[in-house]
């Protein structure tokens, strides 16, 4: 469908139940669960029907049930052809697999072994992350570096207009978070997290996701898939593998990524996967795009606009 972007959502959107209605109402969902769950050798379909949300909240687990509940509510599009597709950190994984750049069983595998790693990476290198509401790009980069004397911390999501997010070290993004509220911040607020996602600290998860990276067969995408770390379309299979490999450590730049993706055509944005995140983003964004999302089974199943 021209002008139509697909984006698929990351960690922070899952929520206890989630596919649950699909798996009643598809056999098609039903295996996807059996198979996810043979896959890893865990129960991930009952951790997402049934939590317990403690239980759902391990990095380990929460990546894999947000992919798995995205490519099920994929799966199930009334319209499944787009011109283009995103995720936000983990949600790349769901865009790809989407853009035919991945097997399904193949990202299920690397995205539990990236929510291993990442959740390792933050208990051998325990960090936070902070919330920065008010101020510009350039502004919370020149505050990290300033920060950076106290210890680690970078900007890790560049989310939407005056939205940010840093990473680092407890030092580091407390001396951030103190600098932004003197510079005029709106709001600052400590995030809940296992780690310092998309910062130096997860470095020691880096190598061995690009040895799972370099093992996997990867495909040129069939549509552009707009990076993380780039901002920009990619399709070549080297290329991705690549983008995986940095993105880990590298800020999500999500904002940048949906203007581009709406000066290369999308008018119309569809979330694909639990929550409604990106929605939110994407209309402080660009606030005459049509937006909707695609959560539960009703909502890929009904026929209204």
């Amino acid at each position: 469908m021209s002008g139509l972007a697909l984006v698929f959502p990351g960690q922070g959107s899952q929520y206890v139940g989630m596919a649950k209605d699909f798996a009643a109402g598809s056999e098609r969902a039903r295996r996807m669960c059996a198979d996810a769950d043979r896959l890893l050798g865990v129960p991930l379909s009952t951790i997402c029907f049934e939590g317990p949300e403690e239980t759902l909240r391990r990095t380990e687990y929460t990546q894999p049930a947000i992919f798995l509940h995205s490519m099920i509510a994929a799966a199930h599009l009334p319209e499944r052809s787009s011109a283009m597709v995103a995720g936000h950190s983990l949600g790349e994984y769901s865009a790809l697999v989407h853009a035919g750049a991945l097997a399904f069983e193949d990202g299920l595998r690397l995205v539990r072994l990236r929510g291993q790693l990442m959740q390792r990476a933050g208990e051998e290198h325990p960090g936070t992350m902070a919330a920065v509401i008010g101020l510009e790009p350039e502004a919370i980069r020149l505050l990290c570096a300033e920060a950076s004397a106290h210890g680690v911390v970078q900007p890790a999501n560049f989310n939407s207009p005056g939205q940010v997010v840093v990473s680092g070290s407890v030092e580091g993004v407390h001396a951030a978070m103190d600098l932004a509220r003197s510079r005029g911040a709106r709001m600052v607020k400590e995030l809940v997290v296992s780690g310092a996602f998309h910062s130096p600290l997860m470095e020691s998860a880096r190598a061995e996701l690009r040895r799972a990276l370099d093992a996997v067969p990867m495909r040129d995408a069939s549509i552009p898939v707009y990076a993380n770390v780039s901002a920009a379309p990619v399709r070549d299979a080297g290329e991705i593998r690549t983008l995986l490999d940095l993105q880990i450590t590298s800020p999500v730049r999500w904002e940048e990524s949906v203007r581009a993706m709406a000066a290369d055509g999308a008018a119309e944005f569809h979330e694909v996967g639990p929550g409604n995140v990106l929605q939110g983003l994407i209309r402080r964004t660009l606030p005459a795009a049509a937006v909707r999302g695609f959560d539960t089974f009703t909502d890929c199943t009904r026929t209204e606009a």
